[in-house]
């Protein structure tokens, strides 16, 4: 980097343009415009190279300053490289971190001069890299003869899978969706990750070696128990899909529907792949569309509502927008986009019409308390301010759990008091569960997280299979 050491003086930070509202607002496409090499090296070079770097110890998956040093110089091929040695999917990662809550939240210029745009220059010096023919190198792997099923190609899996290949272990992915990503394909819209990300991804891993066996359920397609036999060790990375429900009265009323599902098959819709049972596609054209939750699973569906044309979107969140669980970038985005938030508002119920369709949302106003467990503060009830918002369909995103895994007690898979799996970080084999040969990691161990937790967890369940395999 230059030794101009009040760089970050001269210059500010600048984050990549966005499509204009008008075009953005009607298509699923990703709204940032990407960097130039020149804004990407400038941006870079506001980086402190602090001796104690912030940003790299709130990332799960460390080395930021790195990375954005080779940046700087121009190096993409090396930042590129340096930046796989510790992320699976940096290029995913650049695109949908809440960086304003990890990295960037942390930067020593966040509060006085603007944080180093740590997200944007990741999804560049990667995106430049593919561009210009980067994979990765694996000439030096030696093979060791043993292979590891893995359930789940979502980031935990893939992770796991990545890590594995690297080292001479085979790996074979399993999944029920017809392409690899999980809920980076199915869940996050393409407005903020767009799917051919995922799809240059599936090339490259197979590139590395990797095998998936994709449109393949574990239970209805293949038995756990044949795994178990075929496999040296097996991997679940199954991610957390039941919805969690409000308890709401007329919750299951024609017009309410659950946040994933409506996602998924939206997504689905727009890939080319069928519905399901599980997963119908809703359309919410001219409708009045009110979304239950705070989190960034609410943003996506409010988002994705006013894409499908809805003629009204209101985020209903029971607490204040300061205790709000969602990355701020994104609540910004729909505000641009003409969603309309109500905090400090909590259902009590749905209301119907006569049809036994959905009218609106029976509100009351809350109050903000002590904080609770996790440091939030709590929202309390005002008595006497009930009141109804009007609505044509309602979308509970109030958070997911594991889905039932029949399979998982038949082999003495422990599960906690959540059905998530029991699998310890600190034990002798990071992530082995109660059946030595099963090991676990992500979203299913640890509930509903972040996109690089599940990942940091992949990888190092990885180095737990090999270190019980002994290779």
């Amino acid at each position: 980097m230059s030794q101009n050491v009040y760089q970050f003086i001269d210059l500010q930070r600048v984050d990549p343009p966005k499509k204009p509202l008008k075009i953005r607002k009607i298509e699923f496409v990703e709204i940032y415009e990407p960097f130039s090499e020149g804004q990407a090296k400038a941006q870079a070079d506001r980086c402190l190279s602090c001796g104690n770097p912030y940003c790299e110890w709130k990332c799960p998956v460390h080395n930021i300053p790195n990375w954005l040093k080779l940046a700087n110089e121009g190096r993409i091929f090396e930042a590129a490289e340096l930046s796989h040695q510790t992320n699976t999917l940096p290029e995913v990662c650049g695109r949908v971190c809440p960086q304003d809550r990890l990295c960037e939240g942390s930067c020593t210029l966040n509060d006085e001069f603007g944080a180093v745009t740590i997200g944007n220059i990741e999804r560049y010096i990667n995106d430049k890299a593919f561009e210009m023919g980067w994979r990765p190198d694996m000439s030096g792997v030696k093979q060791t003869g043993k292979k590891v099923a893995i359930i789940g190609a979502g980031p935990a899996g893939l992770a796991c899978a990545d890590v594995l290949t690297r080292n001479g272990v085979k790996a074979v992915v399993f999944d029920r969706h017809p392409e690899i990503g999980g809920l980076l394909t199915f869940g996050i819209p393409a407005f903020k990750l767009e799917k051919e990300v995922m799809t240059r991804r599936r090339e490259i891993f197979t590139g590395m070696g990797i095998e998936f066996k994709l449109n393949t359920e574990v239970g209805r397609d293949v038995q756990l128990d044949d795994l178990l036999s075929d496999y040296d060790a097996v991997f679940l990375g199954v991610g957390t899909y039941q919805s969690m429900r409000g308890g709401l009265e007329h919750e299951d009323a024609d017009g309410v529907y659950a946040a994933l599902p409506f996602l998924i098959a939206n997504t689905k819709q727009l890939m080319g792949f069928g519905e399901t049972r599980e997963e119908p596609f809703v359309s919410m054209e001219g409708k009045r569309v009110v979304v239950l939750g705070g989190g960034d699973t609410a943003m996506d569906c409010v988002r994705t509502s006013v894409r499908q044309g809805a003629k009204h979107v209101t985020c209903a969140y029971r607490r204040d927008e300061e205790n709000m669980p969602g990355s701020r970038r994104e609540v910004k985005n729909a505000r641009e986009e003409g969603v309309e938030f109500k905090f400090n508002v909590q259902p009590l119920g749905i209301e119907v019409n006569g049809n036994g369709k959905v009218s609106g949302v029976k509100m009351v106003r809350t109050e903000m308390g002590e904080p609770d467990a996790k440091g939030r503060r709590r929202a309390e009830i005002v008595a006497g301010s009930e009141h109804i918002v009007p609505a044509d369909a309602v979308i509970m995103a109030f958070g997911f759990r594991p889905h039932n895994m029949e399979w998982l007690a038949k082999h003495s898979v422990e599960l906690d008091s959540q059905g998530r799996i029991i699998a310890p970080e600190g034990s002798d084999n990071a992530f082995q569960t109660s059946n030595p040969k099963i090991f676990a990691g992500g979203d299913i161990v640890r509930g509903s997280d972040l996109v690089v937790t599940a990942i940091a967890e992949g990888r190092k369940a990885a180095d737990g299979i090999m270190n019980w395999l002994e290779v």
